[in-house]
Protein backbone atom coordinates (compact mmCIF):
# COMPACT_ATOMS: atom_id res chain seq x y z
CA UNK A 1 0.00 0.00 0.00
CA UNK A 2 1.47 3.30 -1.06
CA UNK A 3 0.22 6.55 0.49
CA UNK A 4 3.34 8.55 -0.32
CA UNK A 5 2.86 12.11 -1.62
CA UNK A 6 5.80 11.72 -4.00
CA UNK A 7 7.67 14.76 -2.71
CA UNK A 8 10.93 14.94 -4.68
CA UNK A 9 12.60 17.39 -2.28
CA UNK A 10 13.05 14.59 0.27
CA UNK A 11 12.89 17.04 3.14
CA UNK A 12 10.87 14.62 5.27
CA UNK A 13 12.27 12.33 7.94
CA UNK A 14 11.65 8.67 7.17
CA UNK A 15 10.82 6.45 10.16
CA UNK A 16 11.20 2.84 9.08
CA UNK A 17 11.33 -0.67 10.49
CA UNK A 18 12.07 -4.12 9.09
CA UNK A 19 10.97 -7.59 10.16
CA UNK A 20 13.32 -10.47 9.43
CA UNK A 21 13.85 -14.16 9.93
CA UNK A 22 16.13 -15.40 12.67
CA UNK A 23 19.75 -15.59 11.51
CA UNK A 24 20.84 -18.84 9.91
CA UNK A 25 23.88 -20.73 11.22
CA UNK A 26 25.86 -18.87 8.54
CA UNK A 27 24.56 -15.52 9.84
CA UNK A 28 22.17 -14.95 6.92
CA UNK A 29 19.08 -12.79 7.53
CA UNK A 30 16.05 -12.66 5.22
CA UNK A 31 13.81 -9.59 5.05
CA UNK A 32 10.13 -10.40 5.59
CA UNK A 33 8.59 -6.92 5.81
CA UNK A 34 9.50 -3.28 5.27
CA UNK A 35 7.42 -0.36 6.56
CA UNK A 36 8.08 3.38 6.57
CA UNK A 37 6.33 6.70 7.22
CA UNK A 38 7.38 10.11 5.93
CA UNK A 39 7.22 12.77 8.65
CA UNK A 40 7.30 16.55 8.35
CA UNK A 41 10.23 17.67 10.56
CA UNK A 42 8.53 20.94 11.50
CA UNK A 43 5.12 19.61 12.52
CA UNK A 44 6.02 15.98 13.29
CA UNK A 45 2.99 14.72 11.38
CA UNK A 46 2.85 11.82 8.97
CA UNK A 47 2.64 12.90 5.33
CA UNK A 48 3.11 9.54 3.61
CA UNK A 49 3.67 5.83 4.19
CA UNK A 50 4.70 2.63 2.48
CA UNK A 51 4.77 -1.00 3.60
CA UNK A 52 5.21 -4.34 1.92
CA UNK A 53 5.72 -8.01 2.73
CA UNK A 54 8.81 -9.60 1.20
CA UNK A 55 9.17 -13.23 0.14
CA UNK A 56 12.49 -14.61 1.37
CA UNK A 57 14.70 -16.91 -0.68
CA UNK A 58 14.13 -19.66 1.90
CA UNK A 59 10.51 -19.97 3.11
CA UNK A 60 11.52 -22.60 5.69
CA UNK A 61 13.34 -19.84 7.59
CA UNK A 62 10.07 -18.04 8.35
CA UNK A 63 9.19 -18.33 12.05
CA UNK A 64 5.76 -19.51 13.14
CA UNK A 65 5.38 -16.35 15.21
CA UNK A 66 4.89 -14.45 11.96
CA UNK A 67 1.16 -14.72 11.29
CA UNK A 68 1.26 -13.94 7.56
CA UNK A 69 3.19 -17.01 6.45
CA UNK A 70 0.76 -17.70 3.60
CA UNK A 71 0.81 -14.07 2.50
CA UNK A 72 4.61 -14.05 2.54
CA UNK A 73 4.65 -17.06 0.22
CA UNK A 74 2.83 -14.98 -2.41
CA UNK A 75 4.58 -11.66 -1.60
CA UNK A 76 7.03 -9.96 -3.98
CA UNK A 77 10.74 -10.60 -3.63
CA UNK A 78 13.11 -7.91 -2.47
CA UNK A 79 14.24 -7.43 -6.06
CA UNK A 80 10.67 -6.51 -6.98
CA UNK A 81 10.36 -3.78 -4.33
CA UNK A 82 13.96 -2.56 -4.25
CA UNK A 83 13.28 0.51 -6.41
CA UNK A 84 10.48 1.73 -4.15
CA UNK A 85 12.47 1.16 -0.95
CA UNK A 86 15.49 2.92 -2.47
CA UNK A 87 13.39 5.95 -3.45
CA UNK A 88 11.92 6.26 0.05
CA UNK A 89 15.23 5.96 1.89
CA UNK A 90 17.88 7.55 -0.28
CA UNK A 91 18.78 11.14 0.56
CA UNK A 92 16.48 11.43 3.56
CA UNK A 93 17.14 11.50 7.28
CA UNK A 94 16.59 7.98 8.59
CA UNK A 95 14.90 7.46 11.97
CA UNK A 96 14.01 4.37 13.93
CA UNK A 97 14.60 2.38 17.09
CA UNK A 98 17.94 0.56 17.15
CA UNK A 99 18.28 1.01 13.40
CA UNK A 100 22.02 1.66 13.46
CA UNK A 101 22.78 -1.82 14.78
CA UNK A 102 19.99 -3.80 13.14
CA UNK A 103 17.75 -2.27 10.46
CA UNK A 104 20.41 -0.33 8.51
CA UNK A 105 22.74 -3.35 8.14
CA UNK A 106 19.81 -5.53 6.99
CA UNK A 107 18.89 -2.99 4.27
CA UNK A 108 22.47 -2.82 3.01
CA UNK A 109 22.77 -6.61 3.00
CA UNK A 110 19.55 -6.95 0.99
CA UNK A 111 20.73 -4.50 -1.68
CA UNK A 112 24.13 -6.18 -1.82
CA UNK A 113 22.37 -9.53 -2.36
CA UNK A 114 20.78 -8.30 -5.59
CA UNK A 115 23.93 -6.52 -6.73
CA UNK A 116 22.71 -2.95 -6.26
CA UNK A 117 24.13 0.01 -4.39
CA UNK A 118 22.32 0.65 -1.12
CA UNK A 119 20.53 3.94 -0.42
CA UNK A 120 22.42 6.51 1.64
CA UNK A 121 20.90 8.63 4.41
CA UNK A 122 21.31 12.38 4.85
CA UNK A 123 21.56 11.63 8.57
CA UNK A 124 20.49 9.01 11.09
CA UNK A 125 18.39 9.44 14.23
CA UNK A 126 18.46 6.29 16.33
CA UNK A 127 15.82 6.77 19.02
CA UNK A 128 17.41 4.09 21.20
CA UNK A 129 20.65 6.07 21.47
CA UNK A 130 18.84 9.39 21.92
CA UNK A 131 16.63 8.09 24.72
CA UNK A 132 19.49 6.28 26.44
CA UNK A 133 21.38 9.58 26.70
CA UNK A 134 18.46 11.90 27.52
CA UNK A 135 15.41 10.00 28.83
CA UNK A 136 17.06 7.24 30.85
CA UNK A 137 15.34 4.18 32.31
CA UNK A 138 12.21 5.85 33.67
CA UNK A 139 10.03 3.22 32.05
CA UNK A 140 12.20 0.34 33.28
CA UNK A 141 14.12 -0.24 30.04
CA UNK A 142 14.32 1.26 26.57
CA UNK A 143 12.49 -1.41 24.59
CA UNK A 144 9.81 -0.03 22.31
CA UNK A 145 7.15 -2.25 23.88
CA UNK A 146 8.07 -1.04 27.39
CA UNK A 147 8.02 2.63 26.42
CA UNK A 148 4.69 2.25 24.63
CA UNK A 149 3.12 0.64 27.71
CA UNK A 150 4.63 3.30 29.99
CA UNK A 151 2.96 6.10 28.02
CA UNK A 152 -0.27 4.18 27.40
CA UNK A 153 0.18 4.26 23.62
CA UNK A 154 -0.68 0.62 23.05
CA UNK A 155 0.88 -2.79 22.54
CA UNK A 156 3.71 -3.30 20.11
CA UNK A 157 2.57 -5.50 17.21
CA UNK A 158 6.01 -6.21 15.72
CA UNK A 159 4.76 -5.23 12.27
CA UNK A 160 6.90 -2.78 10.39
CA UNK A 161 4.44 0.01 9.63
CA UNK A 162 2.79 -0.13 13.06
CA UNK A 163 6.18 -0.06 14.81
CA UNK A 164 7.35 2.92 12.77
CA UNK A 165 4.26 4.90 13.78
CA UNK A 166 4.63 3.85 17.41
CA UNK A 167 8.26 4.98 17.32
CA UNK A 168 7.20 8.50 16.37
CA UNK A 169 4.60 8.67 19.14
CA UNK A 170 7.05 7.43 21.76
CA UNK A 171 9.55 10.10 20.77
CA UNK A 172 6.87 12.80 21.04
CA UNK A 173 5.96 11.73 24.57
CA UNK A 174 9.58 11.49 25.71
CA UNK A 175 10.41 14.88 24.23
CA UNK A 176 7.44 16.47 26.01
CA UNK A 177 8.54 15.10 29.39
CA UNK A 178 12.10 16.35 28.88
CA UNK A 179 10.87 19.78 27.76
CA UNK A 180 8.69 20.19 30.85
CA UNK A 181 11.52 19.14 33.15
CA UNK A 182 13.96 21.56 31.55
CA UNK A 183 11.46 24.41 31.94
CA UNK A 184 10.76 23.89 35.66
CA UNK A 185 13.25 21.31 36.92
CA UNK A 186 12.86 22.07 40.64
CA UNK A 187 9.07 22.45 40.62
CA UNK A 188 8.19 19.39 38.53
CA UNK A 189 10.90 16.84 39.31
CA UNK A 190 9.11 14.31 37.13
CA UNK A 191 12.05 11.93 37.01
CA UNK A 192 12.43 11.82 40.80
CA UNK A 193 8.70 11.37 41.32
CA UNK A 194 8.63 8.36 39.04
CA UNK A 195 11.47 6.76 40.98
CA UNK A 196 13.96 7.11 38.17
CA UNK A 197 16.36 9.72 36.88
CA UNK A 198 18.26 10.33 33.73
CA UNK A 199 21.94 9.53 33.46
CA UNK A 200 22.91 13.22 33.56
CA UNK A 201 20.79 14.07 36.59
CA UNK A 202 21.55 10.94 38.65
CA UNK A 203 25.11 12.00 39.51
CA UNK A 204 24.05 15.56 40.35
CA UNK A 205 21.14 14.38 42.49
CA UNK A 206 23.27 11.99 44.52
CA UNK A 207 25.88 14.65 45.46
CA UNK A 208 23.62 16.83 47.69
CA UNK A 209 22.21 13.74 49.36
CA UNK A 210 25.69 12.53 50.21
CA UNK A 211 26.64 15.93 51.58
CA UNK A 212 23.74 15.91 54.05
CA UNK A 213 24.11 12.27 55.00
CA UNK A 214 25.68 11.80 58.45
CA UNK A 215 26.73 8.71 60.35
CA UNK A 216 24.12 7.31 62.72
CA UNK A 217 26.24 8.09 65.83
CA UNK A 218 27.43 11.50 64.72
CA UNK A 219 24.65 13.37 66.52
CA UNK A 220 24.97 11.50 69.82
CA UNK A 221 28.71 11.06 70.15
CA UNK A 222 30.28 13.74 72.36
CA UNK A 223 33.96 14.61 72.39
CA UNK A 224 35.83 13.01 75.34
CA UNK A 225 37.89 15.37 77.47
CA UNK A 226 39.91 13.71 80.23
CA UNK A 227 39.49 15.30 83.64
CA UNK A 228 42.60 15.66 85.73
CA UNK A 229 42.30 14.52 89.31
CA UNK A 230 42.74 17.20 91.94
CA UNK A 231 46.16 17.00 93.59
CA UNK A 232 46.18 15.46 97.02
CA UNK A 233 47.67 17.83 99.59
CA UNK A 234 48.81 17.19 103.13
CA UNK A 235 46.33 19.34 105.05
CA UNK A 236 48.10 18.93 108.36
CA UNK A 237 51.41 20.13 107.02
CA UNK A 238 49.76 23.04 105.26
CA UNK A 239 48.03 24.14 108.45
CA UNK A 240 51.26 23.93 110.47
CA UNK A 241 53.09 26.12 107.97
CA UNK A 242 50.26 28.65 107.69
CA UNK A 243 50.92 30.11 111.12
CA UNK A 244 47.18 30.61 111.86
CA UNK A 245 45.58 30.45 115.34
CA UNK A 246 44.54 27.05 116.68
CA UNK A 247 42.20 26.06 119.49
CA UNK A 248 42.98 23.71 122.42
CA UNK A 249 42.61 20.68 120.11
CA UNK A 250 44.99 22.15 117.56
CA UNK A 251 42.22 22.98 115.08
CA UNK A 252 42.83 25.98 112.84
CA UNK A 253 40.64 28.96 113.69
CA UNK A 254 39.22 30.80 110.65
CA UNK A 255 40.64 34.26 110.12
CA UNK A 256 39.23 37.29 108.36
CA UNK A 257 41.72 37.10 105.53
CA UNK A 258 40.92 34.87 102.51
CA UNK A 259 43.48 32.40 101.24
CA UNK A 260 45.11 33.31 97.99
CA UNK A 261 43.69 30.19 96.34
CA UNK A 262 40.10 31.20 97.16
CA UNK A 263 40.31 34.28 95.05
CA UNK A 264 41.46 32.12 92.14
CA UNK A 265 38.27 30.06 92.15
CA UNK A 266 38.92 27.61 94.98
CA UNK A 267 35.97 26.66 97.20
CA UNK A 268 35.64 28.85 100.35
CA UNK A 269 36.36 27.30 103.74
CA UNK A 270 32.71 27.44 104.72
CA UNK A 271 31.71 24.92 102.02
CA UNK A 272 34.67 22.60 102.28
CA UNK A 273 34.01 19.13 103.64
CA UNK A 274 34.73 19.04 107.44
CA UNK A 275 37.45 16.70 108.56
CA UNK A 276 37.92 14.91 111.88
CA UNK A 277 40.32 16.16 114.58
CA UNK A 278 42.39 13.03 114.36
CA UNK A 279 42.97 13.68 110.69
CA UNK A 280 44.10 17.28 111.13
CA UNK A 281 45.55 17.52 114.67
CA UNK A 282 49.03 16.24 115.54
CA UNK A 283 49.04 13.27 117.92
CA UNK A 284 51.19 14.97 120.59
CA UNK A 285 48.67 17.85 120.92
CA UNK A 286 45.82 15.38 121.49
CA UNK A 287 47.94 13.59 124.15
CA UNK A 288 48.79 16.90 125.90
CA UNK A 289 45.09 17.93 126.00
CA UNK A 290 44.11 14.53 127.46
CA UNK A 291 46.63 14.86 130.28
CA UNK A 292 45.37 18.37 131.11
CA UNK A 293 41.79 17.08 131.45
CA UNK A 294 42.85 14.17 133.70
CA UNK A 295 44.70 16.53 136.03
Amino acid sequence: MDNSKGNTRKSEIVFFDVETTAPSPEGRWWLLEFGAILVCPRKLVEVGSYDTLIRPGDLSAVSRRFTDVESIASAPTFHDVADKIFDILDGRVWAGHNIQRFDCPRIREAFAEIGRAAPEPAGVIDSLNVLAAEFGRRAGDLKMATLATYFGIGTQKHRSLDDARMNLEVLKHCATVLLLESSLPHALQLGARDGAVTRRSSAAASAPAAAHRRPAMAQTKLPFTPVKAAPVTNTTAANNKSGGKRDSLGKLVASNSKPAAEGAGAAPLSVRRPTSAAATTPFHMILRHSRAVIR
